[in-house]
């Protein structure tokens, strides 16, 4: 199960589209899907969850609880939308398409997929690109 809960004014336009599309991408790594929460907020309230239970005091744009077990994937995301918006503009991307990325980063994560290291982070971009695409197919 799918939901999105939020902790300010945001609100997703279309959470239908976006939960048929995130299973479908759990689908398509061959994983099955659990209980997924993804939270959408502001800085400050993420900044306070890093320093809580990451114990890094900086800003970022995601923050994923992974609770998974084998291969369904379960977990709580958490997502910056200021960050977003910010990051938006920087890399001359949409607002959707950012927060599309952003929510299936959260999802590969899950999946295994890394972004620690050059090659990690070039796996990880290709694989986002590769999903975001599939939400453009649907559409």
């Amino acid at each position: 199960m799918i939901s999105f809960n939020y902790e300010t004014d945001f609100e997703l336009p279309n959470e239908a589209a976006l939960e048929r599309w995130i299973s479908r991408v759990i689908a398509s790594e061959q994983k099955s899907e659990g209980e997924l929460a993804f939270v959408f907020c502001d800085d400050a309230y993420l900044v306070e969850l890093n320093q809580n239970y990451l114990q890094h005091d900086t800003l970022t744009d995601i923050i994923s609880f992974d609770y998974s077990l084998g291969n369904e994937l379960s977990g709580d995301v958490f997502i910056s939308v200021e960050r977003v918006r910010e990051n938006a503009v920087i890399f001359s991307q949409s607002f959707e398409d950012e927060i599309l990325r952003v929510i299936i980063h959260g999802i590969l994560h899950y999946c295994g997929y890394k972004d620690k290291s050059d090659d990690d982070e070039r796996v990880m971009r290709a694989k986002e690109n590769e999903k975001i695409a599939m939400f453009h197919v649907e559409q």
